[in-house]
């Protein structure tokens, strides 16, 4: 007989270690499992992000993405300063190089204050004082955007699940989803056996593989996760001291990327990146990486051919920039000229998971799909690492809400009111 829990939450990455604490906090007398098919946490989007906590400049105002952004800064930032996890609050400068970036720059700032964010706006002068190294036509000061280690906020996050009383099954990878009136059954492979799990309810937080995970559970959806690459390079240790700032170019509104920005990581290293180019493999973090299997994927479905025919010029210079270091390092020249091509050493790259729809709309917020027995993520873009707390409990409240279970205070509100 398979072993019954209340829930089982799949995906060990930020948003499914975060839902898992924030379910097993919430009711500590019940069974719940967390089950990731690595040997470890924050294997895949969580570990290969640059480590902002996003301040929330770029979201639409009453988007999910941007409520929550904002009440995820104060909740990372309190879990952080709870658990000794070290914070750098650097702030942050968007730059603008060309006269269509100032406009650009313009509509970000009404932006920034319809989300009531505290920002201002800096000249070209103001801009080179806070910045030697910095050149451009003006800027975006955002003085609440922080650098974390996400690794060790996972890590940490887990810890607490298992303290409270979860149970955390790692190397173990979900082969089949059978949903029944009473239970959902979890076929899995774990450390090389086959082991099935029942559950009364299911969240499954899969990245890059959320698509497939709907179709396993019979889910009709009319999307499929599209691989981007996000590629970095690390600067040698001289330049740890050539920005004050985290340096982010005006991004381009129709695209769900942020640019080429120059990031400072809490362990002192400056990082360039990233770009983003099509992958060929979900999850391919090398240089050359194909997966037959996801090839045929995203040829079989419509909504990649009708993005990629719309952002045709874009993916291609993304492209040649991938191979060709100085066009890559154009991208970080126009706003700091002192980086020359040899200062570019490797850093490992990310995928992120972007979900499509399939008349090719880029899916720009969250995505969710639910069953009786299941609620599915299928699109957490960033800044999910950042709203991986307010996620976890919104998360929480749909499945109370489709339970019929009274509302608890979730733990990013006791960690507010302790910190």
């Amino acid at each position: 007989m398979n072993k019954m829990y209340d829930y089982v939450v799949v995906g060990g990455g930020i948003v499914g270690v975060s839902t898992a604490w924030q379910l097993q906090s919430r009711f500590p007398d019940k069974s719940i499992l967390l089950i990731e098919k690595e040997s470890g946490f924050s294997c895949h989007q969580t570990g290969h992000n640059s480590g902002v906590i996003h301040a929330g400049v770029y979201y639409a105002p009453g988007s999910l993405k941007a409520e929550f952004c904002k009440a995820g800064v104060e909740a990372t930032t309190a879990f952080c300063a709870k658990h000794d996890i070290p914070v750098e609050n650097c702030g942050k400068l968007l730059v603008a190089t060309s006269e269509l970036e100032v406009e650009r720059m313009q509509a970000l700032f009404d932006r920034c204050h319809q989300n009531g964010l505290d920002v201002e706006l800096l000249d070209q002068h103001q801009l080179k004082q806070r910045e030697p190294n910095i050149v451009g036509l003006g800027a975006i000061f955002v003085s609440t955007t922080s650098i974390v280690n996400y690794r060790q906020v996972t890590e940490k996050m887990a810890q607490e699940f298992a303290d409270a009383g979860g149970v955390i099954s790692l190397e173990t990878e979900v082969r089949g989803l059978v949903e029944h009136d009473d239970k959902v059954v979890i076929s899995t492979h774990s450390k090389g056996q086959p082991v099935n799990f029942d559950s009364q309810f299911i969240v499954v937080c899969s990245g890059l593989m959320a698509d497939r995970m709907t179709r396993m559970m019979g889910i009709d959806t009319d999307f499929q996760i599209i691989p981007y690459r996000g590629e970095y390079y690390r600067l040698p240790a001289k330049y740890n001291d050539i920005v004050n700032h985290l340096i982010y170019p005006i991004p381009d509104p129709d695209l769900p990327f942020l640019g080429v920005h120059l990031t400072r990581m809490i362990d002192g290293s400056v990082t360039v990146g990233p770009n983003a180019v099509q992958g060929w493999k979900r999850e391919g973090y090398g240089k050359i990486n194909i997966s037959l299997r996801d090839v045929l994927d995203m040829l079989g479905f419509a909504g990649f051919w009708k993005v990629s025919a719309k952002h045709l010029k874009t993916g291609l210079i993304e492209t040649k920039n991938s191979w060709w270091k100085p066009g890559y390092l154009k991208l970080v020249n126009k706003y700091c000229p002192k980086i020359k091509v040899e200062d570019l050493q490797p850093y490992p790259a990310g995928i992120r998971a972007q979900a499509v729809l399939s008349d090719g709309t880029l899916v720009h917020d969250f995505l969710f799909a639910e069953s009786a027995r299941s609620l599915h993520v299928c699109n957490a873009p960033s800044p999910a690492a950042t709203s991986a707390i307010p996620i976890g409990g919104y998360i929480c409240d749909k499945i109370m809400k489709k339970q019929g279970i009274e509302q608890a205070e979730s733990p990013a509100e006791q960690v507010a009111e302790t910190a």
